[in-house]
């Protein structure tokens, strides 16, 4: 596939070459690639910030809401014109969709996930992500008035902390 001075360069540099990419991931090997994984999950984050279902993205960028589903899961990969649609439709610039991935990622570091090569996840920005805390978080926001909000911000904060002594 490559010749043997690019293959002597990937090994030296422990930079990771295209061609040795696609043949740990992608069509026929049974796993995605991380980085198409990662993006997929940012797509799924904004998407669900925005409170926008899979049928209301896949309808503005013209696809199945199925087709939408297997870029969410990282199983499709994503052109770049298609990405660059989807931005759009989610309102964000493009580099969101790779925030989170090392700016050098290295052929071995892609063998153990992106996850793995960014360390140990935060437990706190895990939370953030999940859907329940996403519609909490819009809930809260359509208070109109303020003194609701705040209302509602207090007794959270009291209930969270009544839960914390009591663990505690």
């Amino acid at each position: 596939m490559f010749s043997t001075g690019i293959c002597a360069r990937v090994r030296s540099t422990g930079r990771a070459e295209m061609g040795e990419l696609r043949s740990s991931y992608g069509r026929g090997m049974g796993k995605p690639n991380p980085i198409d994984v990662h993006v997929g999950e940012r797509i799924r984050l904004r998407r669900t910030l925005l409170g926008m279902s899979l049928e209301k993205l896949a309808a503005a960028i013209g696809l199945t809401f199925q087709q939408v589903q297997k870029y969410e899961r990282g199983a499709n990969r994503i052109g770049a014109s298609r990405l660059f649609e989807i931005s759009l439709a989610l309102d964000v610039p493009i580099d969101f969709f790779f925030e989170g991935i090392p700016t050098r990622v290295t052929a071995s570091s892609l063998a153990h996930d992106v996850r793995e090569a960014q360390g140990p996840r935060n437990p706190a920005l895990d939370r953030m992500a999940k859907r329940e805390t996403l519609e909490l978080a819009r809930a809260y926001y359509s208070f109109s008035d303020p003194r609701v909000r705040k209302r509602v911000f207090e007794m959270v904060k009291a209930l969270a902390t009544a839960a914390e002594r009591k663990k505690g």
